[in-house]
C-alpha cells in the first residue's frame, strides 16, 4: 500500500516523483511486494492530483506490457497487480488507517490502534503502508548497497530527503539533500534566501507541525 495522499499545504514531493520518475516508485513497489510476498499493491493518490495519477497509470501500463507486472513476472513465478485509487480530497486520509477505511469504501475516519495495519489492515488482511519517497529509494539501495545509501549524511541517520520549500524565497522548489542539512543552507544557499523582508516564521512539516518564529 502506497500513501500518495499528499494533502499538507506546501507539500509536493510525491507529486514530483509520480510525474517525473514514476518507474522508480513502481520498481520499489515490486521489490517490496516480492520481499513480503504480497501479490496486490494499491496506490492511494490525492484526488486533486489529476496529472500525477494519469502519468503513474501510464507507467503501470508500460510495466504490464514489458512483463514487470501481472502474472509470472519475468519468469520468476511471482505475480503482482498494482491498482490506483483516487482520493476525494479528504485531508484526514493522509493518516494510514483513515486511508485504508476510505479504500474499503467507508468514510475516511481513523481507527483505534491496535490492531495495527500490519496485523489487520485493508479488508482485514495484513497491510504494509509506505510513503512514496521511501519506496522510490529502494532501487538505489539495492543497486548500490545499503552502506552506500547510509554513508550519505550524518552517521546517526544516512540517506537523502526531499524538502519542499515555498513561500517568500527567491527559488521555491523541491530540493534533495542529505539528512542533517541546516535550515540556513536550505533557505539561503539553495532557495536563494528570503525575499520581501526578513525571516519571521517557518512552518515545518505542514499544518499539523509547530512553527518556528523569530524571537
Amino acid at each position: 500500500m502506497v500513501n500518495a495522499d499528499e494533502g499538507e499545504p506546501g507539500t509536493f514531493k510525491d507529486r514530483y516523483i509520480l510525474e517525473r520518475d514514476p518507474h522508480a516508485l513502481l520498481e520499489g513497489m515490486i521489490l517490496a511486494a516480492y520481499a513480503i510476498g504480497s501479490h496486490k499493491a494499491y496506490v492511494y493518490i490525492r484526488g486533486e492530483y489529476f496529472r500525477p495519477a494519469k502519468r503513474f497509470q501510464r507507467a503501470i501500463d508500460e510495466a504490464y506490457r514489458q512483463g514487470w507486472l501481472g502474472k509470472n513476472i519475468q519468469g520468476t513465478g511471482f505475480d503482482l497487480d498494482v491498482v490506483i485509487h483516487r482520493g476525494a480530497g479528504a485531508y484526514i486520509c493522509g493518516e494510514e488507517t483513515a486511508l485504508l477505511t476510505s479504500l474499503e469504501g467507508g468514510k475516511g475516519f481513523p481507527k483505534i490502534k491496535p490492531p495495527f495495519p500490519a496485523i489487520s489492515g485493508l479488508f482485514a488482511c495484513p497491510t504494509i503502508v509506505n510513503n512514496v519517497e521511501t519506496l522510490a529509494c529502494v532501487p538505489f539501495i539495492l543497486r548500490h548497497g545499503a552502506e552506500r545509501f547510509a554513508s550519505i549524511g550524518p552517521d546517526s541517520q544516512g540517506g537523502t530527503r526531499l524538502f519542499c520549500v515555498s513561500g517568500h524565497v527567491a527559488r521555491p522548489g523541491l530540493y534533495e539533500v542529505p539528512f542533517g542539512v541546516t535550515i540556513r543552507h536550505l533557505l539561503d544557499d539553495l532557495a536563494g534566501g528570503v525575499t520581501g523582508g526578513s525571516l519571521k516564521a517557518i512552518l515545518f512539516g505542514g499544518a499539523a507541525a509547530s512553527p518556528w518564529r523569530r524571537s
